[in-house]
């Protein structure tokens, strides 16, 4: 009866439940749980808008591409670059001038230690990394895989690199997971420019190790 009388009271007086308790996380370096500071901070460094005009500084125009991934098409992707992901569409900006294209730019938001960081990723039209810019970071330590002497490793890398740590990028002592996050997702963004700009115009991955091995073998027999 007495609980009857209260579930009456609590519909009356609309009485609140009790909030669920917020998830703790556990940091392995830190050996403790993070804070709901920690676990809330967001730090903006570029806002979007900002990073395509340092990724395409030269294009008259930028267009926006939605590049949508049936599932053929995803498995591909992700057979290429080693690692499945949720995502089933990017958008694309393409910078272009008189009729060439200059380039493209990214966003990617790939999870770095505890929560995803958000950074944009600028290919040249070969598909060289031309640049790449942290946008937003919301963990408590790993932010200097904004620092261009850091970042500025993966410059002139292609879909043809390995694009990791211990391979052809140096890591940084406290960021393993942000370097990491930051390198998977530059791969994925060469893949896809490959897959869909590239290979369609004939200067994609496959001409690119056609080139690569007649180099390799003119250096040994001569042209």
């Amino acid at each position: 009866m007495i609980i009857g009388l209260l579930s009456i009271l609590a519909v009356l007086f609309a009485i609140p439940a009790p909030a669920a308790a917020a998830e703790r996380v556990w940091d392995s370096d830190l050996k403790r749980y993070l804070t709901d500071q920690e676990m809330n901070m967001a730090t903006v460094y570029l806002q979007e808008e900002e990073g395509i005009k340092i990724m395409l500084p030269k294009s008259e125009r930028v267009r926006k591409d939605v590049l949508t991934l049936n599932r053929e098409k995803k498995s591909l992707i992700e057979e290429r670059i080693g690692w499945k992901f949720p995502e089933q569409s990017f958008e694309v900006y393409i910078g272009e001038t008189g009729g060439q294209i200059d380039g493209y730019a990214v966003v990617q938001n790939t999870i770095g230690k505890h929560k995803p960081m958000t950074y944009m990723v600028g290919v040249d039209n070969e598909g060289s990394v031309s640049n790449i810019e942290l946008l937003v970071f919301r963990e408590s330590r790993g932010s200097d895989v904004r620092k261009k002497r850091f970042n500025a490793q993966y410059e002139g890398k292609t879909v043809l690199d390995p694009v990791r740590i211990n391979k052809d990028i140096t890591n940084i002592t406290g960021a393993t997971m942000s370097v990491r996050s930051m390198s998977a997702g530059i791969k994925r963004v060469l893949v896809l420019i490959d897959e869909f700009y590239l290979k369609p115009a004939g200067i994609g991955s496959d001409a690119m190790a056609a080139k690569k091995d007649k180099g390799f073998f003119s250096s040994i027999f001569g042209n």
